[in-house]
């Protein structure tokens, strides 16, 4: 007879939610009111492989999107990849583009502009710790340990 028993999953780690997306994940913030993650926090988030972007202030807070090889798309268009319900949003906000370990962010003629730490840019090479704001939605881009 043989063991037929699967292995049993590794537990997430208690400080990572994941939601039923696995494109998308809640990052606790409360304790940090006000305390942006440092750079060094930021390159070596627990739980998560490549890059993401954790939103650090306005609506979402905490709210964590994982950025897959390729291009993510960012607007208030329903089918962008990361929809952002909001009127300070263009429909075809932004994009990011992940190759190999390499993240860059391009504006895609938005009204009100995609910043990277408070400079207005219509393309960044981003690294882990740099802030991005979209509309109202202020951003940190995270790398993961894994």
């Amino acid at each position: 007879m043989t063991d037929e028993r699967v292995p049993e999953a590794k537990p997430p780690d208690p400080e990572t939610q994941v939601e039923t997306d696995p494109t998308v994940f809640f990052l606790p913030l409360q304790e940090r009111e006000g305390v942006p993650l440092t750079r060094e926090e930021a390159a070596h988030i627990a739980g998560i492989e490549g890059y993401a972007l954790v939103v650090e202030r306005g609506p979402s807070r905490g709210v964590t999107y994982l950025l897959k090889q390729g291009i993510t798309t960012v607007g208030r268009h329903p089918e962008s990849d990361i929809f952002l319900d909001d009127v300070t949003v263009s429909r075809q906000h932004c994009r990011f583009i992940v190759v190999g370990d390499t993240l860059r962010v391009e504006d895609s003629g938005s009204t009100n502009g995609t910043y990277v730490n408070e400079v207005r840019v219509d393309q960044a090479t981003l690294r882990a710790g740099d802030e991005v704001l979209i509309g109202r939605f202020n951003f940190i881009v995270a790398h993961g340990d894994g």
